[in-house]
């Protein structure tokens, strides 16, 4: 029987519980005693309940929670995955949903039905960019690192770095209030990742090719070996302690190297080499703090030498 909120349990009920594992000891003594079952033993030939990925596509649904959307007092059907970005989420009342997400929906035939036309499930509604929140997200940013921090004596700003990296975080955590839809597509993500990288690259190269061979000539070449010490000597004990000590996945782990360095080349080899998400995921974690602590230490390094 599919669980709802008006089912009532007896003493000899089984119960198929689906929750993360470190709430699995609490849930256990909540309810009663941990049973094996296979799963034959829980698809009984008389079982109409099916399960589908279902595609949030609709933009009114753009930052509601399921609380507000109450889907399983209405349809009597049970959400027990999001996946968002590739990640694979544990559904709970307050989540905020957001247009991309892709839901596994567990219920009758006919229930599922209903759900997927509340929820879209439109995969040509995707394929359609939106531009307008990443040009608003570019446009606060440039303000943001506009503006100085402080004024001792040089003004000390985020800059054309850190102002658009702080504006995409805050409009990734609190878009969907604003229903400001910030999925992009995956063919328009990497699009915008290859052309980032080749610009990125570029603009390094014109500014660093004028008087490179005479700044090698001038001695140039010990303050590259300091450079390559003091970039090499840190991550390689990082590192090792990551994967000795704390075993650490090594596609997380090369994404971490690669944030901590704020290097998009690196992130672009990760990827490559990984063939999956987790380099782009684990250096999206480290990346923030430290561009952040980057743009200001520097700066504030230069006050004190002055």
């Amino acid at each position: 029987v599919l669980a709802d909120s008006n089912s009532i349990i007896s003493l000899g009920d089984k119960v198929l519980v689906v929750c993360a594992s470190e709430d699995c000891e609490a849930v256990t003594a909540f309810i009663g005693n941990r049973i094996e079952m296979g799963e034959k033993e829980w698809d009984t030939p008389d079982s109409k309940l099916v399960s589908r990925r279902i595609l949030i596509t609709k933009p009114e649904i753009n930052g509601k929670t399921f609380a507000d959307l109450r889907l399983r007092t209405r349809y009597g059907i049970n959400i027990t995955r999001v996946n968002r970005a590739g990640v694979d989420l544990i559904p709970y009342q307050g989540m905020q949903l957001q247009i991309g997400d892709r839901v596994m929906v567990v219920g009758p035939e006919n229930a599922i039905e209903k759900v997927a036309a509340v929820l879209g499930n439109s995969l040509k509604k995707l394929r359609e960019p939106n531009l307008v929140t990443i040009f608003v997200g570019i446009a606060l940013g440039v303000l943001l690192g506009s503006i100085p921090l402080l004024n001792v004596p040089q003004p000390v700003k985020l800059g054309l770095a850190g102002g658009p990296l702080i504006v995409a975080l805050l409009l990734g955590r609190f878009g969907p209030h604003f229903h400001l839809v910030t999925y992009t597509t995956m063919s328009a993500n990497l699009m915008l990742r290859e052309v980032g990288i080749a610009l990125f690259l570029a603009a390094v190269g014109l500014g660093a090719g004028d008087g490179f061979i005479d700044a090698i000539a001038g001695g140039g070449y010990r303050w590259i070996g300091y450079g390559a010490l003091i970039t090499v000597i840190p991550l390689l004990l990082v590192g090792i302690f990551a994967r000795a000590r704390l075993k650490m996945n090594y596609y997380t782990l090369m994404g971490l190297m690669a944030g901590s360095m704020t290097d998009p080349p690196a992130l672009a080899y990760a990827n490559g080499t990984a063939g999956n998400d987790m380099p782009a995921l684990s250096y999206s974690t480290v990346y923030p703090v430290v561009m952040f602590l980057r743009v200001l230490t520097a700066q504030i390094f230069i006050l004190f030498a002055l």
